[in-house]
C-alpha cells in the first residue's frame, strides 16, 4: 500500500474518537439519537481540531444504512463511500476556491433534486469565511429553507467574517483547542501503532509545539520520525531541528544570575556556531523565563512550564524575583518586535543578554520606593544611637544653650497671632512657670500621638527632639542633627496643623539644630554616605568630600 501520512491514518471514523471536542459530541449524537437534524450546522475553532472530521462522522451517521444513529457502522456502502470521498450524495467544497455568486448558483440549482442512494444529500463547505458577500447573501434563502433531505455543514476558522445573517440561520459548535496531554496521548498511541520508540520528553515537545491542534501534532510527528532512525528522542529532535536544549538554556541563565557577562555571550556563540538561529534562540529564552515566572509565582503544571518543574535550574530560581523574571520576558518580547527593524539581529540579542547579566540589580519603581522608605528609618535610628552616645561621653551635653554652636537654623511656616499655653499667656518670652513647663510637654505628646497613625516617620523623629520652647512669638523645636531637621522640615506644615489642633492656637514653628564638632558632623555624614551605598550596592562616582 502507499504510504499514508498520519493525519490521514489517524483522522476519526466515529464521535467517539474525535479528541477534545466533549460538548460538540455530546450535543451531535443526541441530535442524531432523537432525530432533530438541523437544515445548516456551523462549525468554528483553530486549524487542525477536528471541525471536518466531525463534518463527514454527521454525514456518515446520518447516511448510514442502519442509522440516523450515533454510531454509523463504516462497512456499508454509504459509510464506506463518504469515508473514501467519492460518495455523490456528500459534496465537499473548497469555499476558499468557490467564492463567487456563480458557485453558490449551482449548489441552488443541485438541491433541487434528491439525493441518488442515500437519505440526506450534505453539503460541506470548508473555509466558509472566504465566500463573497453576494455569495453570502445568495445563500440565505436556501440554507433556511431547503428541501428537507437537504443538511448543510459550514467550517471555519474565523468565525468573525461570517455575516451574522448566516450564523442565525445555523446551529453553531465551537471546537476548542485540544489540550496538551490529549495531544501527548495521542501521538504515544500513533508511535505505538508503528512500533517506533518514543521519550516522553519528545512527544511532550512535539505535543507543545503543536499548540492545540492535533493535526500540526501529526505533522511534526511525521518529519521526526524521518530522521529518528526508529527511535524518537529530544536529543535528536534538538540537533536536527536546530533548538535550544533545556539544559543549555539551564546553563546560560545561571551565568546570567551570577553576572558573569563574558561567560554568557562566549555560550551564546557556542550555540549559534551550532546553528541555532537568533530568532530561535529569542523564542527559547523568552519562553524559559515565562517558566521561571510562573515558577516563581507558585505554578507547577507541567503543560504550562513546557518541561516538569524539575528539570529548571534551581540556581536561576533561588537567584531570581518575581519583578526580575517580569523583566526578563519583558526584554525578550520586546526584542523579538524589534529585530525585524533591526540592522544585525545578533547586536540586539547580545545587547539584551548583556543587560540580563546584571538582572539581579534590578528594582522597579515600587521596590525602589520601599528601599527609600527602609533607609530614611534606618538613618533615623543610627542618628538616635550616635545621639545617644555623645550623650554618654557628655552628660551635660543636653543642657548646654544653643546660641553661639547653632550652625542652622530652619524656618519653613508662619503663622499670624500669639501662643497660649496652659491657663495663661505668655510674658516674658519663655513658659516661666513649672504649669507652662508641664502643659508644653503634654501638648507635644498630643501632637506626636496624633501624627503617629499616618505619619509615622515624622512623628519619630519629633520624638527625638531635645528641646520644645515656646515663646511669645513662635513655639522652637531643637534637635542634634541636622538630618533630624530635614526630615521634619519635608513636613512642618502637618506639624503646625497638629499643633493647632491641640492648643486652638497659630504659631510659627522654628527648627533649630544643637552645634556638633566638625568631627563628629564628618563622621556621621560618613556613615550615612555608607548606608546609602549599602542599601543601594552603589559607589561614589565624583565628590569633594564636604
Amino acid at each position: 500500500m502507499a504510504y499514508e501520512v498520519t493525519a490521514t491514518r489517524k483522522r476519526p471514523q466515529v464521535f467517539d474518537e474525535i479528541v477534545g471536542q466533549e460538548f460538540v459530541v455530546s450535543t451531535l449524537k443526541r441530535s442524531v439519537e432523537s432525530g432533530r437534524i438541523a437544515h445548516a450546522y456551523l462549525f468554528a475553532g483553530p486549524r487542525g481540531v477536528g471541525k471536518t472530521s466531525a463534518a463527514r462522522i454527521l454525514a456518515k451517521a446520518l447516511n448510514c444504512e442502519h442509522g440516523p444513529t450515533d454510531t454509523p457502522c463504516g462497512k456499508c456502502s454509504a459509510c464506506r463511500e463518504i469515508q473514501q470521498g467519492n460518495s455523490f450524495d456528500v459534496i465537499e467544497i473548497d469555499g476558499a476556491s468557490n467564492t463567487s455568486v456563480n458557485d453558490v448558483r449551482e449548489i441552488k440549482d443541485e438541491v433541487l433534486f434528491a439525493p441518488n442512494s442515500s437519505r440526506y444529500k450534505v453539503y460541506i463547505i470548508d473555509e466558509v469565511h472566504m465566500l463573497s458577500n453576494s455569495a453570502f447573501n445568495a445563500l440565505l434563502k436556501t440554507i433556511e429553507e431547503p428541501p428537507p433531505y437537504i443538511v448543510f455543514i459550514f467550517a471555519t476558522t474565523e468565525i468573525h467574517k461570517v455575516p451574522a445573517t448566516i450564523r442565525s440561520r445555523c446551529q453553531q459548535f465551537n471546537f476548542r483547542l485540544i489540550p496538551l496531554d490529549g495531544i501527548r496521548k495521542q501521538l504515544s498511541e500513533a508511535s505505538t501503532e508503528m512500533e517506533t520508540e518514543a521519550e516522553e520528553e519528545a512527544l511532550f515537545w512535539i505535543a507543545k509545539e503543536a499548540t492545540g491542534s492535533l493535526r500540526d501534532a501529526y505533522t511534526l510527528l511525521d518529519q521526526v520520525l524521518a530522521f529518528s532512525d526508529g527511535k524518537i528522542t529530544h536529543e535528536k529532535i534538538r540537533k536536527k531541528l536546530g533548538l535550544v536544549g533545556i539544559d543549555h538554556l539551564n546553563a546560560l541563565v545561571t551565568l546570567m544570575v551570577h553576572g558573569k557577562a563574558d561567560k554568557v555571550l562566549e555560550t551564546t556563540d557556542d550555540i549559534l556556531r551550532q546553528g541555532v538561529s537568533v530568532e530561535q534562540l529569542i523564542l527559547d529564552l523568552a519562553e524559559y523565563f515565562r517558566s521561571v515566572l510562573f515558577l516563581t509565582i507558585g505554578i507547577r503544571k507541567a503543560g504550562l512550564l513546557g518541561f516538569t518543574p524539575d528539570r529548571f535550574s534551581k540556581d536561576v530560581l533561588s537567584s531570581l524575583t518575581v519583578t526580575q523574571a517580569e523583566r526578563s520576558v519583558e526584554l525578550f518580547l520586546n526584542l523579538h518586535r524589534d529585530i525585524r527593524y533591526s540592522l544585525n539581529p545578533r547586536y540586539e540579542l547580545e545587547l539584551v543578554l548583556s543587560k540580563l547579566s546584571y538582572i539581579q540589580d534590578y528594582l522597579s519603581s515600587g521596590e525602589i520606593l520601599k528601599r527609600i522608605e527602609e533607609l530614611r528609618g534606618e538613618l533615623i535610628q543610627e542618628t538616635v544611637a550616635d545621639n545617644a552616645g555623645d550623650t554618654l561621653k557628655d552628660p551635660g551635653r543636653k543642657d548646654k544653650v544653643n546660641s553661639e554652636n547653632t550652625f542652622q537654623e530652619k524656618q519653613s511656616t508662619e503663622f499670624s497671632g500669639t501662643s497660649t499655653v496652659g491657663t495663661g499667656t505668655t510674658g516674658t518670652g519663655t513658659t516661666g512657670t513649672d504649669s507652662a513647663v508641664a502643659d508644653l510637654e503634654e501638648q507635644k505628646n498630643q501632637v506626636i500621638a496624633a501624627l503617629r497613625n499616618k505619619k509615622l516617620i515624622l512623628s519619630t523623629a519629633l520624638e527625638k527632639a531635645t528641646k520644645w520652647e515656646l515663646l511669645s512669638d513662635r513655639l522652637e523645636i531643637t534637635f542634634n542633627s541636622a538630618f533630624l531637621v530635614s526630615s521634619v522640615e519635608a513636613d512642618l506644615t502637618s506639624v503646625a496643623e497638629a499643633f493647632e489642633k491641640v492648643t486652638g492656637t497659630r504659631t510659627r514653628i522654628i527648627l533649630k539644630v544643637e552645634g556638633r564638632s566638625k568631627d563628629q558632623e564628618s563622621n556621621s555624614s560618613n556613615r550615612q554616605v555608607e548606608m546609602v551605598k549599602r542599601v543601594f550596592r552603589g559607589e561614589i562616582v565624583q565628590g569633594d568630600n564636604r
